[in-house]
């Protein structure tokens, strides 16, 4: 049903492509400035990106002189993003699209059918690990396809994509490349000093398993010398089996693990339910695929993230 939903909806995008459409809406989130070309309507450089990490990524290196919208609305699941038939059209005028290939199925095949002026694909900037369990129950593999794509959560692999980005907005607007480059060399100074938080703040945690409802922690698991033990796989909307929940609950009072995170775009409930059965407390661990708050942003909810694990690890 997902799959011909989708080309439906695309099929509509890549036929409106064809239409004068009278604006290019924006989203939230975005910074204006001066300069630009193709659907910014002199708002600046108009870059789509395809989820909040990227566009995060966007408004640091751009600035001023960007106009960044995201192609998911704020508070909503990415993994399972439908494009609308704006979205496709704004999609293929956009000056620069920023998005991670395997991860957003509707987003790839509106960048192959109509790409954009420039594109940066983190993809190319990151090698993505192997899921976990990429299967649902029934051996049925999920629509993100068997990689884990949850890379923004060590912030060492950032600047990468940062410098891409960089690197394709110095194409777009010379008399502004070295600004971006600058901004770049800020940004990844930046993520140094919050992986920098991470390492001193989990050096000493007397506890180093994480039970989370889905398995979105595996690089920052991997880069803290931390196990990640996920409910379900990486698609958060993925049913765990009967069998998984039993081999959770007896991780959880084998390994004395007093916490079972939840995150803030999924439902709750499995791991609610499950710290109520076993006598545990709940905490929230925020995947950072998308803000619910306008007040926050990567760094801040990093921040947060870094304290409820140093809580839940007792870490001194």
């Amino acid at each position: 049903m997902r799959t011909s939903r989708r080309a439906l909806v695309l099929t509509a995008g890549l036929a409106a492509t064809g239409l004068a459409l009278s604006a290019c809406s924006s989203a939230s989130g975005g910074s204006s400035g001066s300069g630009g070309s193709g659907g910014s309507d002199g708002d600046g450089i108009a870059v789509m990106a395809s989820f909040y990490p990227l566009q995060y990524i966007a408004e640091q290196i751009g600035g001023d002189h960007v106009s960044v919208s995201s192609l998911t609305p704020p508070g909503a699941e990415p993994h399972d993003l439908e494009l609308s038939p704006s979205q496709v059209d704004q999609l293929g005028r956009a000056d620069l699209v920023v998005y991670l290939s395997d991860f957003q199925a509707s987003v790839d095949e509106a960048v192959d059918a109509n790409p954009p002026a420039h594109v940066v694909n983190a993809a190319d900037d990151v090698t993505l690990h192997t899921a976990e369990h990429s299967a649902d129950e029934d051996g049925d593999e999920h629509e993100h396809g068997s990689e884990d794509p949850h890379f923004w959560l060590n912030p060492t692999l950032l600047p990468k994509v940062a410098d891409d980005v960089a690197s394709a907005l110095g194409e777009i607007d010379p008399e502004h490349a070295d600004e971006y480059t600058a901004n770049a060399a800020t940004f990844a100074d930046a993520m140094a000093d919050l992986d920098q938080r991470y390492t001193d703040g989990l050096a000493t945690c007397t506890d180093r398993t994480i039970v989370t409802t889905h398995e979105a922690f595996g690089y920052l698991a991997e880069q803290y010398d931390l196990t990640q033990v996920g409910i379900s796989g990486v698609d958060p909307e993925a049913e765990p089996s009967p069998a998984r929940l039993r081999e959770i609950s007896t991780l959880v009072q084998d390994q004395g693990v007093n916490t079972i995170f939840f995150e803030t775009l999924a439902s709750p409930k499995v791991a609610e339910t499950l710290a109520d059965e076993l006598g545990v407390k709940t905490a929230v661990l925020d995947p950072i695929e998308g803000l619910t708050d306008d007040t926050q942003d990567y760094v801040s909810i990093a921040d947060a993230n870094l304290e409820a694990l140093r809580t839940a690890l007792s870490c001194s």
